[in-house]
């Protein structure tokens, strides 16, 4: 077994973990957009992110060329802003406690990127999140079931996580 599945193994258990706590569920996020956000995690809020892997649980690995074609930002409001190879996104989310996070609706453009392009699958995941962690300096974001485990990295220096 390669040492980064063990890694994402590691993370999926842990976020199997973190979303069972608390045993609050977590409601559906209106599409009221970025100014009338519920509460957000302060652990999440103001930072930015870059895709360095979707690993599913069925062995598909998706890995960015560009890293920086797939970014992740947190607002301090609530908000969410994803860049997605050559489209773009805005929308809400909400973690009612640290390790929860739900996605509202994401807004994007719908632009047909050029291959090799992670745009679709990339989309995809974030109506599915329902957890993450931090590992290492990293974000892993855990889709329902732990189908999918979504790395990312700081975008820049002092935006990630610590």
């Amino acid at each position: 077994m390669k040492i980064r599945s063990v890694r994402h193994l590691g993370a999926a258990m842990l976020l199997s973990v973190v979303a069972g706590c608390g045993g609050q569920a977590v409601e559906d996020v209106p599409d009221t957009g970025a100014g009338s956000a519920r509460q957000t995690s302060d652990e999440l809020a103001g930072t930015s992110w870059r895709l360095v892997e979707i690993a599913s649980m069925d062995d598909s690995e998706w890995v960015p060329g560009d890293p920086s074609m797939y970014t992740l930002t947190f607002g301090t409001d609530g908000s969410v802003s994803i860049v997605a190879d050559c489209n773009r996104g805005t929308g809400s989310y909400t973690s009612q406690s640290p390790g929860q996070l739900r996605f509202g609706v994401i807004a994007a453009t719908q632009a047909l990127c050029p291959p090799p392009s992670l745009h679709d699958v990339y989309m995809k995941q974030f109506e599915w999140v329902r957890s993450y962690v931090f590992e290492g300096g990293a974000l892993f974001l855990a889709t329902m079931a732990d189908g999918s485990i979504i790395e990312f990295q700081p975008a820049a220096t002092g935006s990630g996580q610590p």
